[in-house]
């Protein structure tokens, strides 16, 4: 893993933690579970709604086959799109 990705994705994380206004729930699933591969957090979801669980699981699903740099490579890609569109 290489400083400079390290930093950018503390940077695309602290980005989205600092935003304010409500993310779409397909974007909120996306970097669920690129932060949660990229971290090597493998916790059980812990929302009180089993639905939310399940789609969360499914999320995490859909990227087990990636290794946790690729994860934080496309956290910071969906964060960087997603404000890039915004404009």
């Amino acid at each position: 893993m290489s400083k400079e990705l390290e930093i950018e994705f503390d940077a695309a994380v602290e980005r989205v933690n600092a935003h304010t206004e409500p993310f779409p729930a397909d974007f909120l699933l996306r970097l669920y579970a690129y932060y949660k591969k990229a971290t090597n957090d493998y916790g059980r979801p812990s929302s009180r709604k089993q639905i939310i669980n399940a789609f969360k699981t499914n999320a995490l699903f859909q990227v087990k086959d990636i290794s946790e740099d690729e994860a934080k490579q496309e956290y910071i890609n969906l964060v960087n799109n997603y404000f890039l569109y915004r404009k």
